[in-house]
């Protein structure tokens, strides 16, 4: 995209969720701060709906610490201890004596510990925390209950049975379902309108059809369609958002198999193989160029080996689905 993301420039405010009842939930955490879990699908808007909380209830933007999980738990040791959030209490003697988990271990120590900016306490935010190792949330466990007075943490989840009792039970849990089309068509009318964007009441249902519950993803298709077009209309949208629409699936599909989700990638297998009419040639060039071009997956070298043995597979002309579906149960392992 061209410029800035409108779910940066539009993101919202406490009162603008367009969820009521994560919003009333929301409301009385800023009346009494507790540590809280936010779950629901991808794309539902729980990132945004801390973002909205922390701005509620704190002046000073510091005051809120973001760690994606997915992002932290896969950086490298130098990469952890050079981040400009967390150098000023690495040492460079600890960096070289501990191990990557002692050290991510450390920063969550040391994040929660220091006082607030301004306030009495601080939040930090460990989103998609399904992807915390038990070791880590025992850790994080601990951390926890030695600075509940100064430290609210909010966890973000895709999957909330995959974190340890401790940790939940110390947790207000808040579902965040997927917005309806009407809540997603309220919002998308919203921000086409504040960017000064021409559109139809037939465009904006499209994207939100398109986007199927997933609120980023709307937002982005209207932005896509308005910078190819310059107007959010059905005949716009469904030109713009075609291709496109492909690619968010297949990037869904590979990131639910490394997951381990192996019963929904093979159902979006058998979507792109039997509803879209792909060939398994096709759609292993998808995951390639998906992979590549959005950061999904294993390493190339490992993608493009298991990619060559399933293409020498479907080379002999047997059955796409069962080499495909291989390739997903590898993607797992």
């Amino acid at each position: 995209m061209d410029g800035p993301l409108w779910t940066d420039d539009h993101a919202p405010a406490l009162a603008d969720l367009p969820q009521a009842d994560v919003r009333r939930s929301l409301a009385r955490a800023v009346e009494e701060p507790l540590n809280l879990v936010l779950h629901g699908p991808p794309g539902a808007g729980k990132t945004a709906a801390v973002r909205a909380l922390a701005d509620e209830t704190h002046t000073h933007a510091d005051d809120l610490v973001e760690l994606n999980v997915a992002d932290f738990f896969g950086r490298t040791k130098k990469e952890v201890s050079e981040d400009p959030r967390f150098s000023s209490f690495i040492t460079s003697k600890r960096r070289r004596n501990s191990s990557k988990a002692d050290l991510i271990k450390h920063v969550l120590t040391e994040s929660a510990s220091y006082a607030p900016v301004d306030g009495t306490y601080k939040t930090i935010l460990l989103d998609n925390a399904e992807a915390i190792r038990e070791d880590f949330q025992q850790a994080l466990r601990r951390v926890m209950e030695r600075n509940y007075k100064t430290t609210q943490f909010v966890i973000t989840t895709r999957q909330p049975s995959k974190l340890i009792p401790p940790i939940s039970s110390r947790c207000f849990s808040i579902p965040v379902r997927a917005p309806t089309t009407d809540e997603t068509v309220a919002v998308l009318e919203s921000i086409v309108e504040a960017e000064g964007v021409a559109y139809d009441d037939d465009g904006l249902e499209y994207v939100a059809g398109y986007a199927d519950g997933d609120l980023r993803n709307a937002i982005l298709g209207a932005q896509t369609t308005a910078e190819d077009a310059g107007e959010v209309t059905m005949e716009t949208a469904y030109d713009a958002l075609g291709s496109v629409g492909n690619d968010d699936r297949v990037e869904g599909m590979v990131a639910a198999a490394v997951d381990g989700e192996f019963t929904d990638a093979r159902s979006t297998l058998d979507d792109l193989l039997v509803d879209d009419g792909l060939s398994g040639s096709e759609v292993l060039e998808d995951v390639l160029r998906v992979a590549r071009s959005r950061s999904v997956g294993p390493s190339a070298p490992e993608l493009h080996r298991l990619a060559g043995e399933v293409d020498m597979d479907l080379a002999e002309g047997t059955d796409d689905r069962l080499h495909l579906s291989h390739l997903l149960a590898e993607l797992g392992r």
